[in-house]
């Protein structure tokens, strides 16, 4: 499945229990020699209260907390097989819980838990909490927002979103000691109150056609900041998410998902 280019291998964890080791993660999202993904995520029982529980692998083989995009191809995901007939789930993550709503024609859309800025919590090494910090990395300083939305994001503003250096810079900050789990780089621009333009390297995965979670850090990071309004289209390479964020309490995305081909993995 997909969306806006940002795809997943999406794993039914419900009907049989599914173990998956690091290497069997890598081996099943590499391109060239697996089935190939952003990453991979396994639909588990829910518990507390929660409909599912999602487990989200990056290629790398290690965990996330959070995938935007994902959760919203799992509510999909979760329907077309049969697993509920619900339209509206209740979700929880390693490090989160939220609700994804099924809309028409494949459209979801997602609450998301309040964005957190606490340095502590993110986590991101700062003396402080503050709207914005020095950091340098690949020979450079650079001012940058620092935000949870479940998993750790860096957010800094470029001039021209076409020739960021996003290659360069975005693995450097991912592996920042001042961000103890690795992170997240969002690379924004702004191109009016109402619209940014948006490419993100992911911890773990590398540059990706679209990030959900990175959409909303963006947004968050954005409105502190007072740059746009509470409602904003956010451009990515693979297409447009709605964000809707008016500075405190839970944030919304919606965009499309879409399920491409269905298939068997043996694990052996």
């Amino acid at each position: 499945m997909h969306s806006l280019g940002n795809d997943f291998v999406m794993l039914d964890g419900v009907s049989a229990p599914i173990a998956l080791s690091p290497e069997a993660v890598r081996n099943m999202t590499d391109r060239h020699h697996g089935i190939g993904c952003d990453q991979l995520i396994v639909a588990e029982p829910g518990a507390d209260g929660a409909d599912f529980f999602m487990r989200i692998y990056n290629t790398d083989g290690s965990e996330s907390g959070q995938c935007g995009n994902g959760a919203r191809c799992l509510s999909r995901f979760v329907r077309e097989q049969g697993l509920t007939e619900k339209q509206t789930l209740e979700i929880e993550t390693v490090s989160t819980r939220f609700t994804l709503s099924l809309g028409a024609k494949g459209g979801v859309s997602a609450e998301l838990a309040a964005p957190v800025f606490e340095p502590q919590k993110i986590p991101f090494r700062a003396g402080q909490m503050s709207d914005g910090y020095p950091v340098s990395a690949a020979g450079q300083t650079f001012r940058i927002g620092a935000v949870s939305i479940g998993n750790p994001h860096a957010v800094l503003l470029v001039d021209d979103i076409d020739n960021a250096p996003v290659g360069k810079i975005g693995p450097a900050l991912e592996h920042h000691p001042d961000f103890p789990e690795r992170t997240n780089v969002g690379f924004v621009q702004i191109a009016d109150r109402a619209h940014l333009k948006l490419r993100v390297w992911e911890r773990g995965v590398g540059e990706t056609l679209a990030c959900g979670s990175g959409a909303c850090a963006a947004v968050s990071v954005c409105r502190r900041w007072e740059l746009i309004d509470d409602s904003v289209s956010v451009t990515l390479p693979g297409g447009t998410l709605d964000v809707a964020w008016p500075g405190g309490g839970s944030i919304h995305m919606s965009g499309p998902t879409e399920r491409v081909f269905d298939g068997l993995w043996s694990l052996e």
